[in-house]
């Protein structure tokens, strides 16, 4: 389950992932609850964790942006993905015992598109001009994690959100190459988009490595819908998550659409894998 919005506490969020009988929740660093100084407190997680029998996966911030053209801002966004791969690494055991051993432990994040300047006739993404400063970033990026991982069963999944574009397309192709990067299928934002970032996805099929599961439509665009509720092939993307022995987070936004949405798995008898 992800972190949810109406759960103020991590007892709150672990109460739910008991009682729906989920076993691990997605930690979203977009919360003050789960900034890094507050993850680094491994103890109180942990302990917290071994007591519900589950674990953690975690989402680092929406806005971390390690190409920013500023090298401070860039500093600060690599030093939360050092000290978080830092964090993971302390939760590995609860994995292991509550989790699936064939399953790194995952920690996602977004591509950020950079700003744009509008022109009379279009706008130009920054990213695209200075692409050569751009993929040097990536690659200081990915030499980092290779060392900061090094040979824990961890990995970095690249989530899509509002379509990649086509220099983040080339920035994820470099990534891959790395056995530390693989990549998270939101199967909502996906469909909200008109499956706009489904060809890029299915064309590295065998890099899938985690699902962020819920409904959605195309007209209108909806997502983050509980499981039935919206247009989407559910039992057809868990195949593939199956498929590619891929962790599932059911990411809904709501306790409602949440726990409808574990029924709807229940009612089509779809069983969770240790």
């Amino acid at each position: 389950m992800p972190t949810l919005i109406e759960n103020r506490t991590l007892k709150d969020n672990i109460a739910l992932c008991s009682e729906l009988g989920l076993n691990f929740i997605e930690l979203n660093m977009n919360f003050p609850e789960y900034q890094i100084d507050k993850l680094e407190n491994t103890t109180y997680f942990i302990d917290a964790a071994k007591n519900a029998g589950i674990y953690y996966t975690i989402h680092l911030d929406e806005n971390l942006n390690i190409a920013d053209f500023n090298p401070l801002v860039t500093g600060a966004y690599l030093e939360t993905v050092r000290r978080t791969i830092a964090v993971a690494k302390q939760f590995i055991n609860l994995r292991d015992t509550y989790g699936n051993r064939a399953q790194p432990l995952v920690i996602n994040m977004h591509m950020h598109h950079g700003i744009f300047i509008t022109l009379p006739d279009r706008k130009v993404q920054m990213y695209e001009r200075d692409f050569e400063t751009y993929m040097a970033s990536f690659s200081h990026f990915r030499d980092s994690c290779e060392k900061w991982i090094y040979d824990a069963p961890i990995i970095i999944c690249v989530e899509n959100t509002d379509g990649f574009k086509n220099y983040e397309q080339k920035a994820i192709d470099f990534l891959l190459q790395s056995p530390k990067f693989k990549l998270t299928w939101d199967i909502g934002h996906s469909k909200a988009l008109g499956e706009k970032d489904a060809p890029f996805l299915m064309n590295h099929e065998e890099h899938l490595a985690h699902f962020h599961i819920h409904d959605g439509s195309e007209k209108p665009p909806k997502n983050h819908l509980a499981l039935g509720d919206g247009e989407i092939d559910i039992l057809e993307r868990l195949r593939l998550a199956e498929k590619q022995n891929s962790r599932c987070v059911l990411e809904t936004k709501t306790i409602e659409a949440l726990r409808k949405s574990v029924k709807w798995l229940k009612d089509h008898e779809v069983r969770q894998k240790q």
